[in-house]
């Protein structure tokens, strides 16, 4: 990504905190799809200060302000990822929970198809794949 979310903040004028710096970077360089636990995990390791309550309001800033989204994959747990500008999919391994981000166009060129034949203009959506890897 082009922008951090440090530095989305500084753009929207979200006052960052040094706590909210360190949730900031950590969101950042997160290569997976952390939820609030994990991130107070990861958070906490670099300030033992960070609460799990700083996290959450933290990450409902960020959600707020349009600098993060949230997933509400199976599992019961809300994750979260840097808002993207480019559109994705996710395909979900319901046994270990890996993430896996996708753009396929034949997709794309279906989901369009299939609005059309209803008489509508795709204007968003959201795809999630569910699955276990094969061996």
């Amino acid at each position: 990504m082009s922008e951090t979310i440090e530095e989305k903040c500084i753009a929207k004028g979200v006052k960052l905190t040094d706590q909210r710096k360190i949730i900031a970077k950590i969101m950042s360089e997160s290569q997976d799809h952390p939820d609030v636990d994990e991130l107070y995990k990861r958070a906490s390791a670099v300030d033992k200060k960070i609460s799990i309550a700083t996290v959450y309001r933290t990450v409902k800033l960020f959600e707020e302000s349009g600098i993060v989204t949230k997933h509400d994959f199976k599992g019961g747990k809300a994750r979260y990822e840097e808002l993207s500008e480019s559109h994705h999919d996710h395909l979900i391994d319901i046994k270990t929970g890996e993430i896996i981000e996708f753009v396929d166009e034949e997709i794309e060129n279906l989901q369009k198809k299939v609005a059309d034949k209803y008489g509508y203009k795709l204007v968003d959506h959201k795809l999630e794949l569910y699955g276990i890897k094969k061996k």
